[in-house]
């Protein structure tokens, strides 16, 4: 019996992307070491997610602070060594940063698609070009994103004898909302905090909110027992969320996400990849686990808004 393969190396990057005179450029690294030219990327550390990967690896790379826009196809390729490298990409809009670059990279090139097809040094990093090319010409290149989280593990129902709006986080629950999930809202960079007001919901959200010096706006509908009251009510802050066509996260219970998984599969795009679909579609039957982050990449606002993408980040 053969032993098992070596391990996955997994990576995260961007294509950071501007338009200029209507004109689409993508930025590009030169890498000394390799002499060669690619996308920004780089290896996850312990326990990150690729999001955030992709995000911390273009600041290191490139000086440029991205906020991920829609995601882009995975690459996957065998290495010197022998292992596997998955890559994990995503259209990356620059938002800060002055272009200080690192020991690693000796040049970021912002080049027309055409003139980076032909500058890259591997034909594996094509397929993301294209799809950032269909983007652009299909007027889906800007992007929203909505986060829709579970608060993280709260103290049971059993151990808390006050109010249940009160109960608070547990130490675990406490400690992911400062880490994991403060770093993986940052990558998409929510610009607008929604909350039950419940303190288990609006503590999940405060390491984020303290960071990025946003408030948290809190609304009964969104709360338990707001929405036992009032199911309606929900559908009407949606409403108003798809109005808005910004970046946002909303904060809520597991009782409420399956109707709100349901108004987001109603406004699927055609087109959209059968993973995010179905990954919508079982949210409808099991609810999300706490602490769990869905990230909806969205276009358009009001009617118009759609979902391009969905993908699901569970606790680890």
């Amino acid at each position: 019996m053969s032993g098992a393969g070596p391990p996955v190396v997994r990576a995260g990057g961007v294509l950071p992307v501007r338009v200029r005179k209507g004109g689409l450029q993508v930025a590009l690294v030169h890498r000394p070491r390799y002499d060669d030219w690619s996308w920004p990327k780089g290896k996850l550390e312990r326990g990150e997610d690729y999001p955030v990967a992709a995000v911390r690896e273009t600041w290191e790379e490139t000086g440029l602070r991205v906020r991920l826009g829609a995601p882009l196809p995975v690459s996957r390729y065998r290495l010197s060594g022998g292992s596997d490298k998955l890559v994990h990409y995503w259209v990356g809009e620059v938002v800060g940063g002055k272009g200080a670059l690192e020991h690693e990279v000796d040049e970021v090139r912002w080049l027309s698609p055409a003139l980076a097809g032909r500058r890259l040094s591997y034909d594996r990093d094509r397929e993301q070009l294209a799809a950032v090319v269909d983007l652009h010409e299909s007027q889906r290149l800007p992007t929203w994103t909505f986060l829709v989280v579970r608060h993280a593990m709260a103290v049971a129902r059993g151990d808390w004898s006050g109010p249940d709006p009160l109960r608070p986080l547990t130490g675990p629950g406490r400690r992911r909302s400062a880490h994991r999930l403060a770093d993986l809202l940052t990558a998409y960079g929510p610009e607008r905090l929604l909350s039950s007001p419940s303190v288990r919901c609006t503590d999940t959200l405060a390491p984020f909110a303290r960071s990025a010096g946003l408030g948290v706006t809190t609304r009964k509908g969104l709360s338990e027992e707001g929405f036992e009251s009032d199911p309606r009510k929900l559908g009407k802050h949606l409403g108003r969320v798809f109005e808005g066509g910004v970046s946002t996260a909303l904060c809520t219970h597991g009782p409420l996400l399956p109707d709100l998984v349901r108004a987001l599969l109603e406004r699927t795009a055609a087109g959209m990849e059968r993973s995010g679909v179905r990954a919508l579609r079982r949210l409808t039957e099991v609810t999300m686990d706490k602490g769990e982050v869905l990230a909806c990449t969205m276009t358009g606002s009001g009617t118009a808004a759609q979902v391009l993408a969905a993908t699901r980040y569970r606790p680890r």
